[in-house]
């Protein structure tokens, strides 16, 4: 299933056909993608999902992006990321605190550093960097779920995203993943 914008530039496409292409060992579930004009074969970014990737951490990432008058255009640093996670409570990390910040109980992480093969963006240099978010409740255990952001990705669209991961609100949930148990505070209605 391919959707685009009414523009033409922007596309978020189901993907999960494809099992060869993993992030942190579980498949792909979204390619969301943006280009300079409606001809041009090459995205210039792309963003990956996997399932179970917070609902509502993608739509923001595909409200803020539908916001934008230019899909590509990078507005502000990677910086913008790193300050939307530590000011709704993340902790930078040790040993990169400018590129990495984790949730307070270290199962979510956030990072800005080389990407996975597989990854593709519009900049054909070879090393750029781009950002992964995922979700470890249980150290050495498999991941809830992995999101890669190719190096061209505008940070103001993946703070957006990270904002929404990081953000205490609650949210509902019908199932607690399992390998949360004990990490996640639940209520019933009433």
């Amino acid at each position: 299933m391919l959707l685009l914008s009414p523009n033409g530039l922007c596309g978020a496409e189901w993907i999960r056909a494809d099992p060869a292409f993993l992030l942190g060992g579980l498949p792909l579930a979204w390619q969301i993608s943006a280009r300079t004009h409606r001809g041009s074969a090459l995205a210039e970014w792309n963003a990956y999902f996997t399932p179970g990737t917070p609902h509502e951490a993608v739509a923001d990432f595909l409200l803020a992006l539908g916001a934008r008058t230019d899909p590509v255009v990078n507005y502000c640093g990677p910086e913008s990321v790193m300050s939307t996670l530590t000011a709704l409570g993340w902790l930078c990390d040790v040993d990169q605190p400018e590129t990495t910040a984790w949730d307070a109980g270290t199962s979510a992480g956030f990072t800005w550093g080389e990407l996975p093969a597989g990854i593709q963006d519009g900049d054909p240099r070879p090393d750029l960097v781009g950002w992964q978010a995922w979700a470890e409740p249980v150290l050495g255990r498999p991941y809830l779920w992995c999101a890669a952001f190719s190096a061209s990705t505008p940070h103001d669209l993946v703070a957006a995203f990270a904002g929404s991961i990081a953000s205490p609100a609650p949210v509902r949930r019908r199932i607690l993943p399992e390998l949360a148990a004990g990490r996640l505070t639940f209520s019933l209605p009433g």
